[in-house]
């Protein structure tokens, strides 16, 4: 960051826009040159607090569609007459080719202005999900799911390309953590309110419902969200730029460790949740899938987190609070070894907690260290930290069946051990 001495005065030419400031970014070759402007929104400005809405509302959209038919799984083999991995078909599909469109969004989103892309996107996710209300067979829910999952790739990683490179960076951490706390609650709100809904009702109600809310999201961000001033859409399509700019940040001393984290951090959090209601269901516990499904409810803590997370990163540093939330994880995940219900429940909460700290302080720090074409930095983020979700879930499987619960804990720990020592690395890199 420029020093105070270096801060111009905003041009006369907008002198009616007091929420952006000017930066002058001066490099040594430079000197004597016109110096590189660019207009950030300064946290505690009514501009900034509009695009920080925003994406909290693209985060809810986005994981609220995509999570919403977890809890209908039971319903959809019943009323389908599938079974119940093939039923799963309606999430692994749209998880799977979202993190595919998010590789490829990076390199579309250059093409395209920021809060367009982001708002088709939304839109037509919306859209998908009343479309999945309304469909007669099980095919062609699949293939609207599947549709969904390419479409909700346009949001991720542009969103967090877009603050990176329109917020203060003095400011970046707390917008990125209202993002993810956005993220967090709409995880939580899919799954919450289709299931209730789907009990008092049908499941075509609360697809229903819920795609009118995504609907009203998706409207609202549009609304809210200042348009870019420090990106401009590029003509054409050029492969060898886009490849370049991928290997660039993959050469990235430091950026390379934070997409580690975000494997390791993802798929420690989705192995735990995958696995623990087997567990719960076993005596002593028998909890029926209603308790279960209460399960869901912490993520209020991880809404809470990555805000939080966001606001110390600010203040103490970034390389500070992410390792903090890193051992926040492990002790969770260790607390479940508890044979104690309550012990188990709060351990889940700090998992929760610390995993949305660090993802939260690790999507800020992607957005700080790189260098250049942010979208793609971002996409190699989200590719790595959906990777995890789908990859260690998978393998968790194994632990699982091998030595019960006490295999998944190492497994898991093992995971976190790995992201501390990434997280102490990209620190050490990056102050060089």
């Amino acid at each position: 960051m420029p020093r105070a001495a270096d801060k111009q005065s905003i041009p006369s030419e907008i002198p009616s826009r007091p929420h952006l400031t000017v930066i002058e970014n001066v490099a040594p070759q430079q000197q004597g040159s016109e110096a590189q402007e660019k207009q950030f929104l300064l946290r505690g400005t009514l501009a900034y607090r509009r695009a920080s809405i925003a994406l909290f509302l693209s985060g809810f959209a986005t994981f609220s569609l995509l999570y919403c038919v977890q809890p209908l799984m039971p319903i959809f083999a019943s009323d389908f007459g599938i079974s119940p991995a093939a039923s799963s078909l309606s999430l692994s599909l749209s998880t799977g080719l979202l993190a595919f469109a998010i590789f490829c969004a990076a390199a579309v989103s250059e093409s395209f202005r920021r809060r367009s892309l982001m708002f088709a996107s939304l839109l037509g996710a919306a859209l998908c999900t009343i479309a999945c209300a309304l469909v007669p067979s099980w095919h062609a829910l699949l293939v609207i799911r599947a549709l969904e999952g390419l479409l909700l790739g346009g949001v991720p990683a542009v969103a967090m390309a877009y603050l990176s490179e329109e917020m203060d960076p003095r400011g970046l951490g707390a917008a990125m953590g209202l993002y993810i706390a956005g993220n967090a609650f709409g995880g939580m709100a899919g799954r919450v309110v289709t299931g209730t809904l789907a009990e008092f009702f049908s499941w075509r109600i609360a697809l229903g419902t819920l795609g009118a809310i995504g609907l009203a999201a998706a409207i609202g961000f549009f609304l809210l969200l200042p348009a870019s001033r420090n990106f401009t859409p590029r003509k054409g399509f050029n492969a060898r730029f886009h490849l370049g700019a991928w290997a660039g940040h993959i050469r990235s001393p430091a950026l390379p460790f934070l997409f580690a984290i975000g494997f390791l951090a993802m798929g420690t959090f989705v192995t735990v949740y995958n696995y623990i209601g087997f567990r719960l269901v076993e005596a002593p516990y028998n909890l029926n899938q209603t308790e279960l499904g209460l399960i869901f409810t912490v993520y209020i803590f991880g809404i809470a987190a990555s805000w939080i997370a966001g606001l110390l990163g600010d203040r103490f540093g970034h390389f500070v609070v992410l390792p903090a939330g890193i051992a926040l994880s492990a002790i969770g995940v260790a607390l479940t070894l508890s044979a104690s219900l309550p012990l188990i429940i709060l351990g889940i909460v700090l998992l929760t907690s610390g995993f949305f700290v660090a993802h939260s302080v690790a999507s800020a720090l992607v957005g700080r260290l790189a260098k250049g074409t942010k979208g793609h930095a971002s996409s190699l983020y989200l590719l790595s930290y959906y990777i995890g979700s789908s990859v260690a879930g998978s393998v968790g499987g194994y632990f699982w069946g091998a030595d019960g619960w006490n295999a998944v804990v190492i497994f898991t720990l093992t995971l976190l051990a790995v992201g501390m020592v990434a997280a102490l690395a990209a620190a050490r890199l990056s102050r060089r």
